[in-house]
């Protein structure tokens, strides 16, 4: 089994015991359930500077700890001080040590759009990212059919949501075109193997209409690296462990740093 399906299984796990625990009706209770979400779309068009999507992971499959020592509010800040045009949360807890705690706490800092980066593939996933203060949500089309992706799509949608759909092939490519997706992330890195092709993601982002964002995900470790994406039209990147790794105390001067080598 590859990494993926290790993941999938165990999210079908945490579901089952979710739903048992905390009804859906609770999360409909919810001041951030009742209240209006933020757009990364209009976010990322109307970002002065290049567009990024700054991320909050504690440690991946691909890496192990990445970093456990600082603490999520200090990164939300230093982000919305950054102006990031979004910050992107894992929420994974049992392969990436997050958890949606951590998606309340930053959006107390963190005035722009909030992705809950997570493996959704139950409508409950949905509900519970819009009731923990969720703006947009991920859908990764290589662990849904074309069917779930659709129903998923537009349940968030209708609960006022944006949805950055996630593809890695050709094949996952068409699913997101079916369902009419606003915004395509390429995921750089291959979810089953975590080997990172930048030339793949070049590839898929010619075939991606004009008319939708295009976002550039993982593995995106240096500023020269934006700057060849974004010759190739990327709209935005999602940037995370190149930041992440930072220690506490060089954790301001590293996000800045970056930030001004890609002006």
């Amino acid at each position: 089994m590859h990494i993926l399906d290790h993941i999938i299984q165990q999210k079908k796990k945490e579901i089952k015991i979710k739903k048992e625990l905390i009804p859906l009706e609770s999360f409909m209770k919810t001041e951030f359930y009742k209240a209006e979400s933020k757009s990364l779309k209009r976010s990322i068009q109307n970002a002065k500077n290049i567009p990024v999507i700054a991320e909050f992971k504690r440690r991946s499959p691909s890496r192990e700890v990445i970093n456990q020592k600082i603490h999520v509010i200090d990164v939300a800040n230093s982000y919305q001080n950054l102006n990031f045009c979004a910050m992107s949360i894992l929420t994974d807890q049992h392969f990436f040590g997050g958890s949606l705690e951590d998606l309340v706490l930053a959006k107390s800092k963190f005035k722009n759009p909030i992705l809950r980066k997570e493996f959704i593939i139950d409508a409950y996933q949905i509900h519970e990212a819009k009731a923990y203060g969720a703006d947009v949500i991920l859908l990764i089309a290589s662990v849904l059919s074309t069917n779930e992706l659709k129903s998923l799509y537009q349940l968030a949608i209708d609960l006022g949501l944006e949805v950055l759909v996630e593809i890695h092939n050709q094949q996952e490519l068409e699913k997101a075109l079916e369902v009419d997706a606003e915004i395509i992330g390429i995921n750089n890195r291959n979810l089953k193997t975590f080997e990172v092709d930048l030339n793949n993601s070049v590839k898929l982002a010619k075939q991606i209409p004009h008319n939708k964002v295009k976002i550039s995900e993982s593995g995106i470790s240096n500023p020269e690296t934006i700057k060849m994406l974004q010759s190739e039209d990327f709209d935005a990147f999602l940037v995370g462990e190149n930041f992440m790794k930072s220690t506490p105390d060089s954790f301001d001067k590293n996000c800045s740093s970056f930030i001004q080598n890609i002006k």
